[in-house]
């Protein structure tokens, strides 16, 4: 049996958890409800009309969040130039080096970003990468031929997204601490950026739900109607 915890219970008090809401009003509701000890993350979750088993239906990309992401990314460049990523701000740079801990199993870092010509190596541990989502991708904006734009990019709040094997995407916007408009600013953009991430192959429906909770939060529904055009 599921212990329904005090916060929970007193978050189904404050409001009809089951009603969808309007995107601005759903912000509002969450940053109303009973907080935690810690500073929640903030995230969009869609369920999406697509097969996931078609090569031609995978669902990624980026945004960049106007506000930040408000959390402290770990930044790790694969490049035959690391004292370049270090002058840019990664916290980590080199390329056999690294390769060789990661293949021993460090994974002290939340993106790696590559260049070009560090990729022909780096694409060797992809089997080691890619099952984290920690895998270089041009889709994605992490093979770059400017190191100091890139790493610059995801120290300001660029976001990735992916969808999972099961059609669901969740997409980080933010933090409890953020203002009801800044969190709001930073869905709008992450909806934007999911809208146009939307195969060619879809024609129809793209989005069959959109929930927005917190860490600790029950997920609050977002009505229809906010994103009938993608």
């Amino acid at each position: 049996m599921v212990k329904i915890t005090k916060r929970f219970k007193k978050a189904h008090e404050a409001a009809d958890l089951a009603k969808p809401l309007g995107l601005t009003e759903a912000i509002g509701l969450l940053c109303r409800l009973p907080p935690t000890k810690f500073d929640e993350t903030v995230e969009l979750q869609a369920r999406l009309e697509i097969d996931p088993k078609q090569t031609d239906q995978t669902v990624r990309g980026t945004v960049a969040l106007p506000n930040g992401s408000g959390r402290k990314v770990r930044v790790l460049v694969f490049t035959e130039n690391p004292a370049e990523a270090m002058a840019a701000g990664a916290d980590h740079a080199g390329l056999d080096d690294l390769m060789k801990k990661i293949t021993d199993g460090w994974m002290d870092f939340d993106v790696a970003i590559a260049t070009p010509n560090a990729m022909k190596s780096v694409r060797t541990i992809a089997r080691v990468l890619g099952p984290k989502g920690l895998m270089p991708n041009p889709k994605s904006g992490t093979v770059v031929d400017d190191v100091k734009a890139g790493v610059k990019a995801v120290k300001a709040g660029r976001v990735e997204f992916k969808m999972d094997k099961t059609a669901n995407v969740a997409i980080v916007v933010g933090k409890r601490s953020f203002t009801p408009d800044a969190l709001a600013q930073n869905a709008a953009a992450a909806l934007e950026a999911l809208g146009k991430a939307k195969p060619e192959s879809i024609k129809g429906k793209f989005i069959k739900s959109l929930t927005l909770s917190s860490t600790m939060s029950p997920g609050l529904r977002i009505d229809p109607k906010e994103y009938s055009g993608f």
